[in-house]
């Protein structure tokens, strides 16, 4: 971790274990999403292309303490730098995992640019349970995990994650509760997904495809070492 010594605090220790930057396209124009203690908060779709020139189009929210609602508009470019956040939402008696990036930070590019686009993420957090291996039919390794990032106010984010090749089976050796170290990018994936009634309707998936993962041992340790030395 980058610190400064003796200006570390608790919150700025758990912002480190959750980091995100994209630029891209706002496809979406800020509508509210919903207030907390007199506090909006707006969300808006932002496309980001990769390198495959497919893209992503990502949830992004955002306190209107920064006094951008009204400032942005549809087709511009925004670089942006915050945390990925976990919510439930209870529907139909159900409880549902909704994913977005919060955005503590917002530049507004200029209208006549398009800049190249980021799509960067660091995680710390604990295996929530034991990570799915498995190949495809093409022979493909492919893993699943589940992590549970720590946030202020004693609140955890539950990402779920996606591992190919090498990376997939290294997973195989995560046990739960162990602490993980993850890089990659945010991605949306759309899904078919087959009703009772037997109707199929297109749903999207948000996960993080994995770039590169590590355990990480006896870190807090050896920090809390340093500190008090």
């Amino acid at each position: 971790m980058n610190y400064t010594r003796g200006a570390i605090t608790l919150t700025n220790l758990l912002m480190e274990n959750n980091k995100v930057l994209l630029l891209g396209k706002v496809v979406s124009l800020p509508v509210v999403s919903h207030e907390v203690y007199g506090e909006k908060f707006y969300e808006l779709k932002l496309e980001v292309k990769r390198l495959s020139q497919s893209f992503d189009i990502l949830p992004v929210i955002f306190s209107e303490r920064l006094m951008l609602a009204d400032k942005i508009k549809e087709g511009v470019y925004l670089e942006l730098s915050g945390q990925y956040r976990s919510y439930n939402n209870p529907t139909e008696g159900k409880s549902k995992l909704v994913l977005m990036v919060f955005a503590r930070e917002i530049k507004i590019l200029e209208e006549d640019s398009e800049p190249e686009n980021k799509n960067e993420i660091c995680l710390e957090g604990f295996v929530c349970k034991k990570p799915n291996y498995r190949q495809t039919p093409f022979g493909r390794e492919i893993s699943d995990l589940l992590i549970a990032v720590n946030r202020a106010y004693n609140k955890s984010d539950y990402i779920p994650c996606i591992a190919w090749g090498r990376n997939a089976k290294y997973c195989e050796t995560f046990n739960v509760g162990e602490k993980i170290r993850v890089y990659g990018r945010v991605q949306s994936r759309e899904y078919d997904k087959k009703l009772e009634n037997g109707d199929v309707i297109k749903k999207v998936a948000y996960e993080i495809s994995v770039a590169k993962l590590e355990k990480v041992e006896n870190e807090e340790k050896n920090e809390s070492e340093e500190l008090n030395s």
